[in-house]
């Protein structure tokens, strides 16, 4: 898989670089991805940081309803599926397209990924429906590379220690339908997604994070020298 946002929506695709991290809930995404973006920081990348679904006013109010706990407004698989895709096409529209356009690097807390496997494997609607869905919505933006933090499920929910949203509470045979799904989208991915074991300390998953994100990150500093001369 080549670098860079394929798209053709009359910006240069290969100014920006994008990332997200993607796993079960209860893996340590927001810990890493925090770590990672300091990292970045420091060493002087112009970052932007978003989540999916949320980010915008529209995604954030999608947000509440999506994850709410108390079931109060009941949502039909296709109905959820269809939420995620449009609280994600306004994040594009609004954070992800434009600071790709200037240069930045985008890292997300999940994106399409999540909601093929989530809806899809796990939920049981089509795979290649969920997937051609999210083409349409995202316009065809993608991540250059998505760090899959991966382990046991049963040792990702001890994890999670607070009260659960509407999609944690789904139950064990629900997470483990999550990870396999997710091992399976990262086989059939390639390299564009890569699976880092989450069971590590939190210093080795973000060793092993950038040690992933080092290709992405020399690639993105070659184009920016390139594009500076």
């Amino acid at each position: 898989m080549g670098l860079g946002v394929r798209v053709g929506l009359g910006y240069n695709p290969r100014m920006g670089l994008f990332f997200a991290f993607d796993g079960i809930d209860g893996v340590g995404k927001t810990t890493q991805l925090q770590a990672f973006v300091d990292w970045l920081r420091g060493d002087g990348l112009a970052v932007t940081v978003c989540r999916d679904p949320g980010s915008t006013p529209l995604g954030e109010r999608l947000r509440g309803i999506l994850l709410a706990s108390d079931e109060a407004t009941p949502i039909a698989l296709r109905s959820e599926m269809l939420l995620y895709m449009a609280a994600r096409a306004q994040l594009v529209e609004e954070v992800i397209r434009p600071a790709l356009a200037a240069g930045r690097v985008v890292v997300s807390d999940r994106f399409l990924l999540a909601n093929v496997v989530y809806q899809g494997h796990a939920g049981g609607l089509p795979v290649t429906e969920v997937r051609g869905v999210g083409v349409v919505a995202t316009a065809g933006v993608r991540p250059d590379c998505t760090f899959l933090l991966d382990m046991d499920p049963v040792l990702a929910g001890a994890r999670m220690q607070r009260t659960l949203d509407r999609v944690e509470g789904r139950g064990a045979a629900y997470r483990q339908r999550l990870r396999d799904g997710f091992l399976e989208e990262a086989a059939a991915l390639g390299d564009c997604v890569r699976r880092i074991d989450a069971a590590q300390s939190v210093a080795q998953v973000q060793e092993a994070v950038r040690r992933a994100a080092q290709p992405y990150l020399q690639q993105y500093g070659s184009r920016r020298s390139a594009a500076g001369r």
